[in-house]
Parts: C-alpha cells; structure tokens; sequence
C-alpha cells in the first residue's frame, strides 16, 4: 500500500524547510509537488519548471485552475507575482547553467553514496527520462523524497542501486516518511526521525550503512 496523504504532506513540508529567502527551486512530479503548498510568500522563492515557468505558486483552489497553467506534470499550478513564462530549451538552459539553488525530486532507488535511479523499471513502459538528469547533476542541492521501503517492505535505500541511473553521487538528502538522512563525504547519516518511529525502525529498513547524527528527534 502506498503513503497516505498525511504521510505525503509531512514529507513535503519538512523538504520545504530546507528552502531558504530568494532561492531559485525545481520541483519534480510526485511528492515534490505538494512542496510548493509550505513555502511562505515572505521567502521571495521562485520556483522553476522544465515546461517553462519562474515564479510558479502552490495550487489553485478547486474551480479556480487555469488550463494555460500547469507543472511539468501536468498538474494545474498558480504564479505569482513577478512570474515569467518561456519555452522548454531557455527552462533548460537556466538548468544546466547552474542557477538551481535546489532541485527536490523523487526517486525509486538511492544509494548511500548518494546515486539515484528514479527513471525506469525495466521492462516498463515509461515516457523517457525527463529533466532528471540534468536537474541532479547541476543543481546545488538535490534532495529526494520518497517512501523509505517498497510496497512489499524492501528498503529503497540501498548500499548499490539495482535499477539503472539516473546520476551518480547526485543526492544530497533523503526525506522519507520514517527518517530525514543526509549523504556527506560519500556515506549516509541519520540526522532526524520522523514522528511514529524510532532509530531501529530506520536502521532496520535500509540497507546502506548509517552513520548516526540526530539533531532533532521527533
């Protein structure tokens, strides 16, 4: 069984900690997403999209969406005030130029040394690989959210990825719904616990090797 929509949300607003005032953000599909909705305006963020967007805002209210305005995903999106709109190739230039100060994206994999695999699942049929592998190897920060096991209770946070790469030592932090980790110096370190579980429920869910770091312990 998949995360609910409180374990989702909790996931998204802790991520959204980690943005700080006048930063340059790129959200991915998925979880990602729900980050927009926990930024304060008082930030001055400006969130990015691959589908052309600087300046977008957490979502419209029901009956009030734009069909014009939507997230790489789809997924229908407000602006806000000083938004600008331009094509894929000039949302990829500001990419790979560098001017991401984080991207948060979702993953199917993470390896302890911080590699991601979130494009594939041999064998099934996906429409391509999507911005993903520009976004974590040139943003300044890359985080990924994701549910810490599999539907069937395997860890996704693996000593080496099975499915195939998307970026090598790309990954930064980890926000799961049991822990929040991050990867310095090639190794993982547990820093936080999210509400419900303890460090044995981690430890015992994740393959790769953990160094212990706890600053906050909920």
């Amino acid at each position: 069984m998949g995360m609910g929509a409180e374990t989702r949300k909790l996931i998204a607003k802790r991520a959204a900690e980690e943005i700080e005032f006048g930063m340059m953000v790129n959200l991915g599909i998925g979880i990602p997403t729900l980050v927009a909705d926990y930024i304060p305006d008082s930030l001055g963020v400006m969130l990015h999209t691959e589908n052309g967007i600087l300046g977008m805002g957490g979502s419209p209210e029901r009956g009030h969406e734009d069909g014009n305005l939507s997230n790489a995903g789809g997924y229908p999106v407000s602006i806000i005030k000083g938004a600008s709109f331009f094509d894929s190739a000039e949302a990829f230039g500001m990419v790979r130029r560098g001017h991401l100060d984080i991207t948060i994206l979702g993953a199917l994999e993470v390896s302890g040394k911080g590699d991601i695999a979130n494009w594939i699942v041999p064998g099934k049929r996906v429409p391509g690989m999507g911005g993903a592998i520009d976004l974590a190897q040139k943003a300044k920060k890359v985080i990924v959210l994701m549910s810490h096991t599999t539907k069937d209770g395997k860890p996704k946070i693996l000593t080496t990825c099975s499915l195939p790469l998307t970026v090598k030592e790309g990954a930064n932090m980890i926000i799961t719904e049991r822990a929040v980790l991050k990867i310095e110096s090639g190794g993982l370190k547990l820093i936080e616990i999210m509400p419900g579980y303890t460090v044995e429920d981690v430890l015992n869910s994740t393959e790769a090797e953990i160094e212990i770091e706890l600053v906050r312990r909920n």
